[in-house]
């Protein structure tokens, strides 16, 4: 019996001790995205097809009693087609405002890319696979899953400003056919501040990032890049405006080329009551070449889009979205055309 006692008292204390273990805040949130999407390729067939993006994300947090915050996620993603879990790091936030984002860290260019408005809908027209040119501000900011980005405080050497630096180093992968990165290194910056009735938002970044992929040819242009973007909201008007600039060596399904890409977007935002509504531009230009060569016709992307959401109820919003897409290839008209959203966002 004594024995019995003891062995009970011991899978308490362990119990116990396991519970305080395991004392992490859990939050969830996430949300189903569905609609339909109607397209319409200026030299094809009219299309339509159901768009659904369902996100579920968990968020796990405890602060040690020196003030300090660590915390990760894991996020169950896109469940219609089938993708898994996709695991973060860990992020360990200080007492001085500061923070360190350690495995997938990411990188600290893209972490500074201006948010410019665009359609809120789902919809987009497809492009051929050999049109290098881009459409976003952080094209140029790889990283390989080693790596980290460490955050400052608030207020970093001037009012309003917050500053970023990542690198990352070789995943340990195999080399393929398509270009590698092997490390990193970005600095960026976001600077907010007070003129009249408008605040102001002014990011950048900067990326240099070196790789390496198998084959007699030699990579001899990196990825890398520079972005910078402005951004205004007045009352319930958000305008926003960046140019992104830089070049990408052997990536993706052009993984024999080496391309040199710049973008320009613009967009306005407004909220009145219940209603949102947004209009944006994007405009890209690429010249892709095979690695060590010069020369060619410009590949580009000159996109048009809008929106109009309504909040329905707490967390419900219907959207009704159009993209226009004006596209070449190698100098070459093609893959114009536009589509239409309509559908609906559960937030949690």
């Amino acid at each position: 019996m004594k024995k019995e006692l003891l062995m009970g008292t011991a899978l308490v204390s362990t119990l116990g001790a396991a519970s305080v273990a395991e004392a992490v805040t859990a939050t969830m949130s996430g949300n189903h995205q569905t609609g339909m999407e109607f397209d319409s390729p200026t030299g094809g067939t009219d299309t339509n097809a159901q768009i659904n993006d369902n996100n579920f994300t968990v968020s796990l947090s405890e602060t040690t009693d020196g003030g300090m915050t660590i915390s990760s996620s894991f996020k169950l993603m896109d469940e219609n087609s089938g993708s898994g879990d996709v695991d973060a790091g860990f992020t360990l936030a200080f007492t001085d405002g500061s923070k360190l984002d350690l495995i997938a860290a990411g990188n600290a260019s893209g972490s500074h890319a201006v948010s410019v408005p665009g359609s809120a809908g789902a919809e987009g027209v497809a492009t051929t696979s050999t049109n290098a040119a881009e459409t976003g501000l952080d094209f140029g900011a790889a990283s390989s899953t080693l790596g980290f980005e460490y955050h400052t405080a608030a207020d970093f050497f001037a009012d309003g400003l917050k500053m970023s630096f990542s690198a990352s180093t070789d995943s340990g992968a195999d080399n393929t056919a398509t270009y590698r990165v092997d490390s990193h290194l970005a600095l960026g910056a976001t600077y907010v501040t007070d003129l009249g009735d408008s605040t102001l938002t002014l990011g950048g970044g900067i990326s240099q990032a070196d790789g390496s992929k198998t084959g007699a040819t030699a990579v001899t242009n990196d990825t890398n890049g520079y972005h910078v973007g402005l951004s205004a909201v007045t009352g319930d008007l958000t305008v926003a405006v960046g140019f992104a600039d830089g070049d990408k060596a052997g990536v993706g399904l052009s993984s024999a080329n080496e391309i040199t890409a710049d973008v320009m977007k613009a967009g306005v935002k407004y909220v009145s009551g219940d209603l949102t509504f947004n209009v944006g531009i994007a405009s890209g230009d690429a010249q892709d070449n095979t690695i060590g060569s010069s020369g060619g016709s410009d590949d580009a992307k000159d996109v048009t889009s809008a929106s109009v959401s309504y909040a329905v109820a707490s967390g419900v919003t219907a959207i009704l979205g159009y993209t226009s897409l004006e596209a070449s290839d190698e100098g070459a008209s093609t893959d114009d055309g536009s589509a239409w959203y309509i559908g609906a966002n559960m937030a949690f």
